[in-house]
C-alpha cells in the first residue's frame, strides 16, 4: 500500500462526520462519531499505523473510475478488469432518514457485479484514537466486533472473513449481478441486521440516503453558467455541516500538508468565524435559507461567549466550545512523510481582528436577505462594535494566521473599518439605538489609515501590512467588501501588482513568505480560494474575458468529482487539507457573479460580495 495522491479522492458524510474514500476503493480517513473526534481510518497520514478499510478489485491490471451518483453524496468506485467490471458504492447514512438515529454511524459498501466475474477482496483494519490503539476482532451475530475502548466497532457482513491479528479481510468472486453489502458501524447497544437481512435493509438505506439528497440539492434556486459544478460545491458544503449545531468545518480532514515534507501541517476540523459572512451569502445565495438560518444559530450562541477583552474567537469546536489545544502526534509519520502531525488548531489562541469584521458581515447579510435580528443579538452586535473602536489600532496575526507575530495587517484594518460600516448600516435600517457617532468616526478614521498606510505608491497597489511593500492576496476582496469600487484605479493598481507578483499562470498565492515571513518557513503552493478571488475581482472591474478564463482555467484543477483542496502544488497536484469549504464558498461566489456579469449590463453586476 502507498499513498494515494490528495486529488484521488472522494468524500460521504453523515452531517455528523465524513470519510475519505479513494480510487483504490480504500477509505483511509474517518473520525467517529464526530469530525474533531480521534480516528478509526487515518492511514493517508500514516500508511501502515493510521488504520483503513480497503474493497476492491484484486487484478493489478484494473482501471478505475470513480463519481457521484446524481445530485447526490453517494459515490461510484468503478473497477474495470480483463475479467469483467465490478463498482462499490459508498455512502453514510443520515441521522433522520429512514428513522436513523443521531447517534448511529455507519458507512454502507454495497459491491455490485456488472459484468464477468472478478476476484474482488475486502481487507479492514481500524486503528484507534490516531492509530494508537489496535484490537483484535471477535465474532458476533452480525458478523465482526473490533471491541476498542469507548464505543466498539461492528462490521456486518454475510461473508465468511478470516480474522488476522487486528484486521480482518475476504476474499471472493464478483459475479455479474451480484451485489454483496459490507456495514462498518460505532459499536453500542442498538440493534443489528441479521446477515440474512443486511441485503434488504442496505437497499433500503441506499434508497433513503439517495432520496435525501437529491430532495436537498433540489432546493437549489441558482440557474446561471456553471450549475452543476455550483451544485457539487453546495453538496461538498453540506456534507461538511455538523447537523446538531450548524457549524460548517474549514475541511474534514487534519495534517494534510501545503508542502510535501514540510511542517505547514494544520487540523481545519473545526469552524472558522472568518468564514461565516462567505457561508451566509453562498447558501443565501443558491436559495439554500435553511443552512444559512442554522448556520447563523450557531454564530449567535458563540458570539454570547465573545472574550470582553479579545473580542469574538478565532475558531471554535462544532460544538460551540472555544479549547482546542493543538498537540503533535509523533507516532505518525504523516502524509508522504510531511510531519508534524498535529491535531487542534493553536491558532483558537491568536489575536485576529479580521474575525469581528467577517462575524459582523454575516449578520448585517442575515438581517437584510433572510430573517432580521432580534433584540439581544443588536445587543452584542453593539458591544462587539464598541470593542472595534477600542481596538482596531492594535497589530494583530492577521487572516493568514502567521507565527512571526503581530503585524498592522491591512486586510485586518478592512475588516474592522466593515465591522464598523455594517453595524451602522443595520442600526440605521432597523433605528436601532447605538453610539453611531463614534462609530462612523472611527469608521472614517480606519479608512483614511489603510490609504495612507496600507497602500504602496511605487507599486500602485494596497500592501500587505501597514508601511510594507508586501503583496497579499486577501487585498482582492476590497471591492467586494464595498471599500472601493473595482474600477477605482488603487484597485486596478492591485490587481496589476498581484498578477506581476502572485501569479502563476493564473493560479494566485496569497503571498510570498520570502518577501513576508511568517514564522513558518518553507514554501506552499498556490491557494485556490485566491484564484476564485481574483477571477470575481476582474469580473466586477468589466475585465470578463480574463476572468472567465481565469475561473475555466481554475475549474480545471479540480479532481474527478469536483472536489477542491485547499492548495495546488508546483505540479498541479492537490495539497492542504481536502475538501476545503472556503474554497467551495469562493466559486460559488464567482460562479454567480461572473454569470450575472455575463449575461448582460441588467443583471446586478457590481452588486457587493456581502451586501
Amino acid at each position: 500500500m502507498s499513498y494515494l495522491p490528495i486529488e484521488h479522492h472522494g468524500v460521504i458524510g453523515d452531517l455528523h462526520t465524513a470519510a475519505l474514500v479513494g480510487l483504490d476503493g480504500t477509505i483511509d480517513w474517518l473520525c467517529l462519531p464526530y469530525f474533531d473526534s480521534p480516528s478509526i481510518f487515518a492511514s493517508i497520514l500514516d500508511e501502515k499505523r493510521g488504520g483503513f478499510c480497503r474493497i476492491a478489485a484484486v487484478s493489478p491490471d484494473a482501471r478505475r473510475r470513480q463519481m457521484y451518483l446524481p445530485d447526490s453524496n453517494v459515490l461510484l468506485t468503478r473497477f474495470l478488469t480483463p475479467d469483467g467490471v465490478g463498482e462499490v458504492i459508498d455512502f453514510m447514512p443520515v441521522a433522520g432518514a429512514a428513522g436513523k438515529r443521531a447517534e448511529d454511524h455507519q458507512v454502507v459498501r454495497l459491491v455490485r457485479g456488472v459484468r464477468g466475474s472478478i476476484p474482488f477482496r475486502m481487507e479492514c483494519r481500524p486503528a484507534f484514537d490516531y492509530g494508537r490503539t489496535r484490537v483484535a476482532p471477535a465474532a458476533a451475530p452480525w458478523g465482526w466486533r473490533f471491541p476498542a475502548p469507548g464505543a466498539p466497532l461492528d462490521v456486518l457482513t454475510s461473508l465468511p472473513c478470516a480474522a488476522d491479528g487486528d484486521g480482518l479481510s475476504a476474499d471472493f468472486l464478483l459475479e455479474e449481478g451480484r451485489e454483496i453489502p459490507f456495514v462498518i458501524a460505532r459499536g453500542g447497544d442498538g440493534e443489528r441486521p441479521a446477515p440474512d437481512r443486511l441485503d434488504a435493509f442496505c437497499r433500503e438505506e441506499f434508497r433513503h440516503t439517495l432520496r435525501f439528497w437529491q430532495t436537498w440539492i433540489g432546493k437549489s434556486k441558482y440557474h446561471g453558467r456553471w450549475r452543476e459544478t455550483v451544485k457539487r460545491s453546495a453538496l461538498a458544503l453540506k456534507l461538511m455541516t455538523f447537523a446538531p449545531t450548524g457549524a460548517i468545518v474549514a475541511a474534514p480532514t487534519a495534517s494534510l500538508p501545503e508542502r510535501i515534507g514540510g511542517d505547514r501541517n494544520w487540523d481545519y476540523r473545526y469552524t472558522w468565524l472568518r468564514d461565516s459572512a462567505f457561508t451566509i451569502y453562498a447558501f443565501l445565495r443558491v436559495g439554500l435559507s435553511s443552512e444559512a438560518e442554522a448556520f447563523m444559530g450557531f454564530l449567535e450562541r458563540v458570539s454570547k461567549h465573545a472574550e470582553k477583552n479579545d473580542g469574538p474567537n478565532v475558531l471554535y469546536g462544532i460544538d460551540g466550545r472555544r479549547d482546542v489545544p493543538e498537540r503533535v502526534l509523533d507516532h505518525l509519520e504523516g502524509y508522504r512523510g510531511s510531519a508534524p502531525v498535529r491535531i487542534g488548531n493553536g491558532a483558537a489562541n491568536q489575536f485576529q481582528l479580521d474575525v469581528a469584521g467577517e462575524l459582523m458581515d454575516a449578520l448585517y447579510i442575515y438581517d437584510r436577505h433572510a430573517r432580521l435580528l432580534s433584540h439581544d443579538t443588536w445587543i452584542r452586535v453593539r458591544a462587539l462594535a464598541d470593542w472595534v473602536c477600542a481596538n482596531w489600532t492594535r497589530p494583530d496575526e492577521g487572516i493568514w494566521e502567521v507565527r512571526g507575530g503581530p503585524r498592522h495587517f491591512t486586510f485586518s484594518k478592512l475588516m474592522c473599518w466593515v465591522a464598523l460600516d455594517r453595524a451602522n448600516r443595520i442600526a440605521e435600517a432597523r433605528s436601532f439605538p447605538a453610539r453611531r457617532a463614534e462609530w462612523l468616526k472611527e469608521r472614517d478614521a480606519i479608512y483614511e489609515a489603510i490609504m495612507d498606510q496600507g497602500f504602496s505608491r511605487a507599486k500602485r497597489s494596497f500592501t500587505q501590512s501597514f508601511g510594507s511593500e508586501a503583496l497579499d492576496a486577501s487585498l482582492l476582496l476590497a471591492p467586494m467588501l464595498q471599500f472601493v469600487a473595482p474600477d477605482d484605479p488603487r484597485m486596478i493598481g492591485t490587481l496589476e501588482a498581484i498578477d506581476r507578483e502572485l501569479v502563476s499562470d493564473h493560479l494566485v498565492r496569497r503571498y510570498d513568505p520570502k518577501l513576508s515571513p511568517d514564522g513558518v518557513g518553507g514554501d506552499e503552493g498556490t491557494f485556490s480560494m485566491c484564484t476564485f478571488w481574483l477571477a470575481e475581482a476582474l469580473a466586477r472591474a468589466g475585465r470578463l474575458e480574463e476572468a472567465r478564463l481565469i475561473f475555466e482555467k481554475m475549474l480545471g484543477y479540480a479532481n474527478h468529482v469536483g472536489l477542491f483542496a485547499e492548495q495546488i502544488g508546483l505540479t498541479g497536484e492537490a495539497l492542504g487539507n481536502f475538501p476545503q469549504a472556503f474554497t467551495h464558498l469562493g466559486l460559488i461566489s464567482a460562479a454567480f457573479h461572473l454569470s450575472a456579469a455575463l449575461d448582460g449590463p441588467e443583471a446586478e453586476v457590481r452588486r457587493p460580495i456581502l451586501a
